[in-house]
Formats: C-alpha cells, structure tokens, sequence
C-alpha cells in the first residue's frame, strides 16, 4: 500500500465509493481530487453506472469502462457503502474488503479516499484480498488466485494519517498470519512443526521463547496436555512467548488443537475436516504478541500457548480416565471431545504464575457457542466488568463479541465423584457457558480475566462476505490488540 494524491500511469483499476439516497447514487468523496474526477468524469460515471443498475447499496460492486478523460485507467470499479449518514468503520472495512477480493490478479489498484476511515479502508483491502494457496499443486497461481498487487491510496495530504496506516497494515498482517496459521493443514501444521514455525517467528521479532516439548510437559505435571496428545503420534508441546514493553502485564492464552477427532468419543466423520480450524486460538494469541511488539505497545504480553493432536488410538485416553492439571487439580474425564479446556487449564495455571493484571484466554472451544450466538458472534466470558470491556471493544472494531453470564448453578453440574472435577456437565444445556465455568476453576481470584469463545467465528465455512474469505478469519486479533491498546493507554 502507498499513498498518492493522483493517478500514475500503471493503473488498473480505479476504486470508488458510491453511497445510496433517494435520489440516486453519489460518488464519495463529493468535491475533492478535481484533477481526477472532475465534474465531467463524475457525471458520465454516475451516468453510466446508472445504467447498469447501482445503488450504492453496501458491498454493491458495479464495475464500468473508465471515461476517456482517465486515459491512464482501463476500469472503474464502484463499491457501495450505503447511505451516507450511516456509514462507519466496519461498513467502510467491509465495502473495502469486496472490493480487494474482486480485483484479485489486478497488478495495480488506486482508491479514491477522502472523509472516510482511514486505517479501515486499507485494513479491509488488505484482509479482503487475501489469498491462501501453499498448497495448490502448480508452481504459479491462476492470475484470478492472486492477490493485488499493489494498491495507492488517494488521499488528500490534510486527512492523511501515516501512523493510522501503518497500523491497519501491521493489524492486517498480524491477522493475516493467524489466518496463514489456520489455513495451514493438520499434516503440515502438527504440535512440534507449529510450535517451531510460532518459534521462528518469536525470535525473528527479538521476543523471549521457552518451548517444553511431551518429555518436559509430564515431567513439569502438565496433565491435560498430556492427556490430550497422548493419542496421537505427534507428542504435545507447550510454548510461551514474551514481549516486555511495559509495568501491566497482560497474559494471553490460546487453545492449540492443531487437529481434533474428538478422540475416542470420536465425532462423526461429515464436517471433521473443519477441525484443522481447533488451533484458532492458539493462531490468534501468537500473532497478537507478535503484533504488540511490531507496534511498541507499553505493556508486557506474554503468549502461553498449548499444541496438541487429540487421536483416538491404544494410547488414547478414555472416558472415565483421571488426569491431574498443571497445578494439581484433578478432572475426571467424561467425553474426551471436550478437549479443550483441559490443555487450556494448564497453559491459564501456567500463565497466572507470572502475576498477570488480565488474563484473556482464546479458543474454539464448544459447538454450543454456534448454537447460542451463530457462527459471526464471540461469546465472552469472565469476570463482569473486564468481560464487559472486552465485549464492547469487539463489538467496536467490528468483530462483534457478546457478553455472556456464567450462572452459579451450572457449576454443581461439574462435580464429579472421584474427581476435583468433571470435564463436562451430564447435560447439553448452557454447554458454551459450562465450559467457562470449567476454566473459571483455574482462574485465581484478583485477576481479571475474560474467555473468548470462537469456535464459529475463527472459520469461515461458508461463502466470502465483506473482508471475511472462506477458511480462517484471523477473529479476535483485532480486539485482543485493541484491548491491549487500551490497557497500555490506561
């Protein structure tokens, strides 16, 4: 991305926006960058968009031949944000977003910008034109499978911001990693290669790394990562990453499941290719710290991440097994597909050993969480005024986080009887809000702490929408790093 004021000759493809009224589409912005959209370009531009039916309705793409007075353009591509008084950021993130994917093998995209956000046009853009293709079998991809090239931004040099830009380019890298995390699959992304590649990327940033491989995790009584990866043939890790920027401390914790069977409660076979997305968590908190660093936040953030392969094998532990956390907890294990929150118990003890100020831990963790809030909205849980906090800020920057109770009589639920705990309640009720109370356990009184439950909403099964492609979605890197913002901020 770069930021211009006009046209250069290489240009493709002219991006603008287009809002809706009743009285017919308008081009944003209305008065600015005479030099290139004149009043007679943006006449015979409304005139031939009109005859082809926009709107301006939002994420409405029209796509016409460029006037001849932009000799240096081939088209023009109109994206709709919808009614001019309405728009905000996530509207402008999401129309930006379209417009990315549908370019996809352009070499060269310039957009009009001028009275709209910023950080979220490019931020957009860039998640928008996302591609995933390490494993496509020909060397080159088709030139539809490309990302664009290079996108200028046409920006009036009184609304520039070159510190907002950066940022929304270094937010859409970090997602972007997440989702390259996500979309990586299980044969290639397994405990010991994720926490290498998660290493690598750690020490290339100049941040402290410390990874405890199957020998050191039953040796230091890490029993629930144990338990999980001991069915598989690729053996657990566990693996903290450290950034110190500042006095608040701020633990992150994400749930690493690099695949899930279910073990052996195993789930059915249609749809279980979706379980390559169980390390979503894991993906999001590695590339928040990452991201904390690059960004130079005051704050120290300390990533404690969990990696397993939970296989159903002669290995394998069983319902009706016992297994003692990290810190001395013991859980009877009732359905071994309810996995996740016994790693995640480990890595939170682990991780409140470091006295942190909050502590906000990541995971796809409950197919109930779907079944509560839909696939697009995070349930967050925790302690009510962090929990709170977190929710807003989600919802703020678009990523659309719900707050959600933790009812005291759904505690009883988890008692087992020859056992600290049950991983799960005899029932299916309030199954997402069960699991929170599981974790809640774990989670020492005066810490602040919130749980993210993104088992619909870090993969997208479905069909491309707004920034969103299908696969991995990089939710909630946006909102654990502005949450860190604000507590730096504090």
């Amino acid at each position: 991305m770069a930021r211009t004021e006009t046209i250069t000759a290489d240009t493709d493809v002219l991006v603008i926006g287009l809002t809706s009224s009743e009285n017919g589409p308008a081009i944003v912005p209305a008065d600015l960058f005479g030099d290139v959209l004149t009043a007679e370009v943006r006449a015979e531009l409304l005139d031939a968009l009109g005859a082809v039916g926009a709107k301006g309705k939002p994420e409405e793409l029209t796509r016409v031949p460029a006037p001849a007075a932009l000799a240096d353009v081939t088209s023009v591509l109109a994206v709709g944000l919808g009614a001019a008084d309405k728009i905000d950021a996530e509207q402008v993130r999401r129309s930006a977003g379209v417009a990315g994917r549908a370019l996809s093998g352009t070499e060269l995209v310039a957009t009009t910008l001028s009275g709209i956000d910023l950080g979220a046009a490019a931020e957009g853009f860039y998640l928008g034109a996302y591609t995933f293709s390490t494993f496509k079998s020909k060397s080159a991809p088709k030139p539809d499978e490309r990302p664009v090239v290079r996108l200028e931004l046409l920006v009036p040099e009184p609304e520039f911001d070159a510190l907002e830009l950066l940022r929304a380019q270094l937010v859409a890298e970090a997602i972007a990693t997440a989702r390259d995390f996500v979309n990586t699959p299980p044969s290639a992304l397994y405990p010991a290669e994720f926490a290498e590649r998660a290493r690598l990327l750690a020490e290339a940033a100049g941040l402290e790394v410390e990874v405890l491989d199957e020998n050191a995790l039953a040796a230091g009584g890490y029993g629930g990562i144990v338990g999980v990866g001991q069915g598989s043939s690729r053996p657990p890790r566990l693996i903290r990453i450290s950034y110190a920027g500042g006095a608040k401390k701020i633990a992150l914790v994400g749930k690493g499941v690099t695949f899930d069977t279910g073990g052996i409660s195993i789930k059915p076979a249609a749809n279980m290719e979706n379980m390559t997305s169980d390390m979503a968590g894991a993906a999001a908190v590695i590339a928040t710290v990452l991201l904390a660093a690059r960004l130079g936040l005051p704050v120290t953030v300390t990533a404690t991440v969990p990696m397993a392969e939970n296989m159903p094998s002669a290995t394998a532990q069983r319902p009706g097994d016992v297994l003692t956390q990290y810190g001395g907890t013991t859980v009877e294990v009732i359905n071994t597909d309810a996995e996740g929150r016994l790693i995640l118990a480990d890595a939170i003890v682990r991780a409140v050993e470091d006295e942190p100020d909050y502590l906000i831990d990541v995971a796809t963790l409950t197919g109930a969480q779907m079944v509560a809030l839909g696939t697009r909205t995070p349930g967050v849980m925790g302690t009510e005024e962090f929990r709170d906090r977190v929710a807003a800020i989600s919802r703020s920057v678009g990523e659309n986080g719900w707050a959600m109770p933790l009812p005291a009589e759904l505690r009883a639920d988890l008692n087992s009887k020859v056992a600290d705990l049950a991983n799960v309640a005899p029932h299916r009720w309030g199954g997402m809000l069960s699991a929170a109370l599981f974790l809640k356990d774990f989670v020492p009184e005066g810490v602040q702490w919130a749980h993210l439950d993104v088992a619909g909403p870090a993969y997208n099964t479905g069909g491309p929408f707004g920034y969103i492609g299908k696969g991995g979605t990089g939710v909630p890197v946006r909102t654990l790093i502005t949450v860190i913002e604000e507590i730096g901020a504090e």
